[in-house]
């Protein structure tokens, strides 16, 4: 048992980052149960472009553990990559359904984008935007994700829904979203005692009581074997075209910040920041990203990303990369345990990221609101996240209005020059999206 400890020690410096070893495994535990989902969201986005459920099944886990091995074991973070959200529906309903292209020209430009990443990784100009963004929008980025993934909880479950108007109030006094107003009463309790593990618990507490309401489905079978995935099925013959240079453009510029805003709106809640207010070991965290996309895009899914709910991880005191190696091995377990797993209803899950929703609005509390060339870009950055229903708009909003002001102002000795560059980039952005 005590080499095994000082395994964990040696690899992960646990009591440097003043966290243990069971604390970890709970955190890679919770962010695995509020990003589950996508084993199954991910498989039903891309089949209507006409690929196989079972194979993008298999991708789609396989993307996440090797993407998530390498953030814990290389660049010892507790963040956790998969397949993710909204770029699946553009790969399919935008790429492959309205442009009527193959699924394979869209594995393409994923491919691609992940090369593309690993050469920015590698010459530091991915790591060179993340420092060039300013401190009070780093800020700003931490409340907006919070703001987002508290939306996205209460969405998922019908606890707030689209109807006469933009939005509205679901019916909160019988199934799911009543499941999840149990849950978030039994995550507020656990976590007004300062209980370990609250989180983790209330998603397993909720999950139980979600059985007799009918929400919870238990499996008919518990273990499967995996279906072997798709592999190399790419459209060479289509690389340069315009079509594919356009939906290149897209990935490479939803994903580089939605990846940039998770890691540093997560690490800013964590404390996990430099002095300088950079994110530690950030080129190897986005070399995993990088990787995770190339090798998903090789497996047959669309791009890997930095996944937001891994706050949830870092919510319940993970802090190192002990936390992503665990969640990648549960990942591995849900390739042949998968029905277990997938039982898990977002009701159950939404509490907790709402929960992580009010924890990462803390900084708020150290955004400069009395100079509004400062206030008014933090605003547009975290409101702009949840009602854009994206982390890349809210940043751009952000930096946008940054430099607007700062050279309105007569202050734009203020903005570096890589900021002037990455404000160009989001207005070809608007003409070429």
């Amino acid at each position: 048992m005590e080499q095994k400890m000082g395994f964990f020690e040696k690899t992960f410096k646990l009591k440097a980052h003043g966290t243990d070893v069971r604390t970890e495994v709970i955190a890679g535990f919770t962010t695995f149960m509020t990003m589950a989902y996508i084993l199954i969201v991910n498989p039903v986005y891309l089949e209507p472009a006409g690929m196989d459920f079972l194979k993008v099944f298999t991708a789609t886990a396989l993307s996440a553990i090797i993407a998530t091995l390498i953030m814990g074991l290389y660049a010892n973070l507790p963040f956790a990559l998969a397949p993710g959200m909204g770029l699946n529906a553009y790969f399919t309903y935008t790429v492959v359904i309205g442009m009527h292209k193959s699924f394979e020209f869209a594995l393409t430009a994923v491919f691609l984008e992940g090369i593309v990443f690993l050469l920015l990784t590698f010459f530091n100009v991915r790591e060179a935007i993340i420092n060039a963004i300013p401190i009070n929008i780093k800020k700003a980025i931490s409340v907006g994700i919070g703001l987002f993934i508290a939306f996205i909880g209460l969405a998922n479950a019908g606890v707030i829904v689209h109807g006469d108007t933009i939005l509205e109030l679901g019916d909160i006094t019988s199934g799911e979203p009543l499941l999840v107003i149990i849950g978030l009463v039994i995550a507020g309790f656990l976590l007004a005692k300062g209980i370990k593990g609250a989180l983790f618990i209330a998603i397993l507490l909720t999950t139980i009581i979600g059985i007799p309401m009918g929400i919870t489905t238990m499996p008919t079978a518990v273990a499967q074997m995996p279906t072997a995935p798709y592999f190399f099925n790419f459209a060479w013959q289509d690389i340069f075209s315009l079509d594919m240079l356009t939906v290149l453009f897209v990935f490479l510029f939803v994903d580089m910040f939605d990846t940039v805003g998770t890691l540093v709106g997560v690490s800013t809640k964590s404390g996990m920041l430099t002095p300088d207010g950079k994110v530690p070991n950030a080129k190897r965290a986005l070399f995993a990203d990088a990787v995770g996309t190339t090798l998903g895009a090789i497996l047959g899914t669309s791009t890997v990303t930095t996944y937001v709910e891994s706050a949830s991880g870092v919510a319940e005191g993970g802090r190192t990369g002990l936390t992503s190696v665990t969640t990648a091995a549960l990942f591995g377990v849900a390739l042949f345990l998968s029905p277990l797993f997938i039982m898990i209803p977002s009701a159950a899950t939404a509490p907790a990221l709402i929960m992580v929703g009010l924890f990462m609005m803390s900084p708020i509390k150290e955004i400069d609101f009395e100079d509004f060339t400062e206030a008014i870009p933090a605003f547009f950055t975290f409101l702009m996240m949840p009602l854009a229903y994206s982390i890349s708009e809210g940043i751009v909003f952000g930096i946008l209005s940054f430099v607007i002001l700062k050279a309105l102002t007569g202050r734009a000795k203020e903005v570096t020059p890589f900021t002037w560059v990455i404000a160009l980039l989001f207005l070809l952005k608007f003409f070429v999206s």
